[in-house]
């Protein structure tokens, strides 16, 4: 089964599939897709993380393909003359946003481990699409309409040519889109490798379009080279009867996990959506989640993380003393998980915006990928090269060096990795056997839409379609941002009678999900999207959700 954020991706997927290819190798060839249908969201001009379950051994891998910073990033690079932070939209379009795209080299790394079939036959659906054209989404198009892509896209030439007709209007929903310099550098990675984006013209292209102006970045060959991406152990946790693993720093999933913890000491007994208990108790533990990974969280290779600390269970019995569910809290501090010493070295900052997407697989043998990739904000840095979009994943740092006097853990430097919330997670019960494969883009608030939907399917045992559809709520700031109208009536009233602060939503989830049930795979695609979800049968017929 696969599920993913366009059906053509889908498709892609369950040909692979089909072909007995793995769950890495479909993966792969549906993000190579997505890369080119999808290009607000993700692409090899970007960078993801990637949980593998495998099933006879039961192991559960991590792959890390987050960017780095460039050799020449600097502390202030994100500020403007005056000391202050660049306005978002001049920090995103420029080439100091620009990390060094690692979403290749992680894809070898997974597939030299997991896959199944040649390489290079996991970049046919997208050659073939790139070269034969496909009808742009509704969705790219609403996108590319914004007046703020509109300003910044047809300022590159490459991406105006490409998304832009001869007056500067974006083409519409329904247009027949070609890509030949996709096709090319398609055909060039699968003959090369992951090679193909760090020597040659690909590389050159990348590189150039980082230093041009304006507000032109450091990126070099010499960083493309240098960078790589590399395996990690998953962080996992208990949560009731079950094993949640995520991705490792410099994600800052175990938020997510401890936002789970949380809510399973206020709730050892869920009742379900239509209970006001149940969702308080919820945002209050999105609440202290959230101000502890926005203290603390960065690249542990550069600062000391208490990414295990924070979902220590006597850290979490004595954080969850604090809800109350009768009321919602005013402001929240971040807690002392790794003792007071760390917690007066940060200051604490707030980064992240939109444009990920996430691709959820189960393969023949019972093998799992979760996969969350991103360009970051919607077209990334709104700079293409040799067919694709590059991302902006630098202005994920903080965009302040420090803040009250003190340094913040997530300030930018040298070849660092920029904080991330992507939270691409498999659960299992206690015996290891595969239960859930789940995850999300939304930038900081894919952690909530993750535990949100977890708890959907786990806790409150919806069906998988109807937990992702049920509304969200983040809970990082006191503004609650939520979809009350998408929840049990009177729900949405009585947290506000307690105090919660409801407001409307900036962005929107896209999960996919799939449960192993006895009766079968159980999939989910998050209706706010174009997602789908398909399956192949027992007979090698491709069935769709």
């Amino acid at each position: 089964m696969a599920a993913a954020a366009d059906p053509r991706a889908v498709d892609a997927a369950l040909e692979i599939l089909r072909e007995g290819g793995s769950a890495v190798d479909a993966a792969i060839a549906a993000e190579l897709v997505l890369s080119l249908v999808e290009p607000q969201s993700s692409g090899v001009g970007g960078g993801a993380f990637l949980i593998y379950y495998d099933a006879a051994s039961e192991d559960i891998d991590g792959y890390d393909g987050r960017e780095r910073a460039p050799a020449g990033a600097t502390p202030d690079m994100l500020l403007d003359a005056r000391g202050e932070p660049l306005d978002f939209y001049d920090a995103q379009a420029s080439g100091r946003s620009i990390g060094t795209p690692l979403l290749m080299q992680m894809f070898k790394l997974a597939h030299d481990d997991h896959g199944r079939l040649p390489w290079a036959r996991l970049f046919e659906p997208a050659i073939r699409l790139a070269e034969e054209g496909w009808a742009i989404s509704p969705g790219v198009a609403r996108v590319l309409a914004l007046p703020e892509n509109k300003m910044r896209l047809r300022e590159d030439p490459a991406a105006r040519a490409h998304f832009y007709d001869a007056q500067g209007n974006p083409w519409p929903a329904g247009h027949v889109l070609r890509n030949p310099a996709y096709a090319a550098t398609m055909r060039a990675l699968a003959a090369q490798g992951p090679r193909a984006m760090t020597h040659g013209p690909i590389a050159e292209s990348i590189v150039a379009a980082a230093q041009r102006g304006p507000r032109a970045g450091t990126l070099t060959l010499a960083d493309l080279q240098r960078a790589d991406a590399n395996r990690f152990e998953p962080v996992c946790s208990a949560y009731r009867v079950y094993r949640v693993c995520t991705a490792a720093p410099p994600s800052s999933a175990n938020a997510m996990l401890e936002i789970l913890g949380l809510y399973e000491r206020a709730r050892p007994s869920p009742v379900g959506p239509a209970d006001a208990d149940d969702w308080a108790a919820y945002l209050w533990a999105s609440r202290l989640a959230y101000a502890d990974r926005d203290h603390y969280m960065a690249d542990s290779e550069f600062v000391p993380t208490p990414t295990q600390e924070m979902i220590a269970p006597a850290y979490l019995d004595e954080r969850a003393r604090q809800i109350d569910l009768r009321t919602a809290p005013t402001t929240v501090r971040p807690g002392e998980p790794a003792g007071r010493a760390l917690f007066e070295r940060w200051g604490s900052a707030y980064s992240e915006d939109l444009g990920t997407t996430h691709i959820a697989i189960i393969d023949a043998w019972g093998n799992a990928v979760s996969l969350t990739a991103t360009v970051e904000s919607f077209f990334g840095a709104q700079r293409m090269a040799s067919g694709f979009m590059l991302n902006n994943e630098l202005t994920d740092f903080s965009f302040r060096p420090t803040i009250g006097g003190r340094p913040v853990a997530n300030a930018v430097a040298p070849r660092k990795r920029p904080r991330s919330s992507m939270s691409p997670s498999i659960v299992t019960d206690r015996d290891g056997e595969l239960v859930l494969v789940v995850g999300s883009p939304g930038g900081s608030d894919i952690i909530g839409y993750v535990a949100r939907a977890t708890i959907g399917i786990l806790d409150w045992n919806l069906p998988v379609q109807d937990a992702l559809a049920l509304g969200n709520a983040t809970g990082r700031y006191q503004d609650i941002t939520s979809e009350p109208d998408r929840w049990p009536a009177g729900v949405g009233d009585e947290l506000r009678r307690r105090g919660w602060r409801l407001v409307p939503p900036d962005g929107t989830s896209g999960l996919h999900a799939i449960r192993v049930t006895p009766n079968g795979l159980e999939g989910g695609y998050d209706p706010r999207g174009e997602g789908a979800v398909g399956r192949v049968d027992a007979s090698g017929a491709v069935v769709r959700q």
